[in-house]
């Protein structure tokens, strides 16, 4: 049977979400030093703009990271959201991440009904699936929609991922992420891999997400490969604020969209008022050289990272100590 995309550049999918990164993955880029008039903006500015999903930050483990170190929303204590949110009577849905190995989730995951998260999206890596399956049917339990992130997944082979979404497809994720962590991943290496994940979703009735970051400028084209194949939950952050090189932009997504619900005006307006703003106070992210040659060689971008944060420009020597690495 031949394989075909899920509709055309003109076509408008229902299916589709779209979920908001900007205070998880922007986190990264600050140590989550957002201030409150920030995040309620930010809130404001996806309902205005019909985005389905807003991720608040990571539910870390306060005994491992330092609550005087990062901003709040490394943590999304249950009244800080509040504070932020009010009673959360909007139609877009609020979700956080918990790390396999770095959050007390029978500590800090309490009850759906007493919360204004609908959905925990648990992040681990492929040797971590049994202890994310713990985690999902836990927080399944708890009430809350999950999905699942499986990072790094253009380093894993093939045998280990069909593992891994057998497993998955068996556990109570509702959304299983493709993630390229390095943003190392081309359109087909993408497209071939949705079209594995959503195999293991047909079969356990999941829906598939991608996650991609920018290393080699290629997130927002990964998203809507992966999406022009049948994923329906697709990752953004404004301005394409994220972890080193960023990830998906949602102003080229939402101009991508066909969905009338979507509308790119807030976005722009949000992006003059306090992303700019953001870059002036000299926080830093966006694609850059160090990035590219990490995300090329499918290496994590710490040390893209440290180089762009020191201003090292000798690109050529940075890359021969990678190769050398490698």
């Amino acid at each position: 049977m031949e394989i075909k995309r899920k509709g055309s550049l003109l076509s408008f999918r229902p299916d589709i979400k779209v979920l908001d990164a900007t205070l998880r993955d922007g986190g990264l880029c600050n140590n989550f030093a957002f201030s409150d008039d920030f995040a309620k903006a930010l809130y404001k500015m996806n309902i205005a703009a019909g985005v389905d999903y807003m991720e608040m930050g990571y539910k870390a483990s306060k005994a491992m990271f330092d609550p005087a170190k990062f901003g709040k929303y490394k943590f999304c204590d249950e009244a800080d959201l509040q504070k932020i949110v009010g009673d959360h009577k909007s139609g877009m849905k609020l979700s956080v991440m918990a790390d396999v190995g770095r959050t007390d989730f029978k500590k800090d995951i309490g009850d759906k009904k007493n919360s204004v998260v609908d959905m925990v999206r648990v992040a681990c890596y492929i040797t971590e699936i049994p202890a994310a399956i713990e985690m999902l049917e836990y927080c399944a339990k708890k009430g809350y929609e999950t999905a699942v992130n499986v990072m790094a997944v253009s380093k894993a082979r093939d045998e280990e991922i069909d593992a891994a979404l057998e497993m998955l497809g068996q556990s109570p994720a509702d959304c299983i992420y493709l993630v390229d962590s390095y943003g190392s991943l081309y359109p087909e290496q993408v497209a071939k891999l949705t079209l594995k994940y959503l195999e293991a979703g047909e079969k356990y009735k999941k829906s598939i997400g991608v996650h991609a970051h920018n290393n080699q400028q290629l997130a927002f084209g990964n998203t809507i490969e992966a999406a022009s194949w049948g994923a329906s939950m697709l990752d953004a952050t404004v301005n394409g604020m994220g972890r080193g090189a960023g990830n998906c932009s949602m102003e080229l997504l939402l101009g991508f969209l066909k969905n009338p619900k979507y509308h790119l005006p807030p976005v722009l307006r949000f992006i003059t008022d306090y992303m700019l703003p953001l870059r002036q106070q000299g926080v830093v992210w966006g694609y850059d050289i160090p990035y590219l040659l990490t995300g090329r060689l499918n290496m994590h971008p710490s040390s893209a990272i440290a180089c762009v944060r020191e201003g090292n420009t000798d690109y050529e020597m940075f890359h021969r100590a990678l190769l050398e690495k490698d």
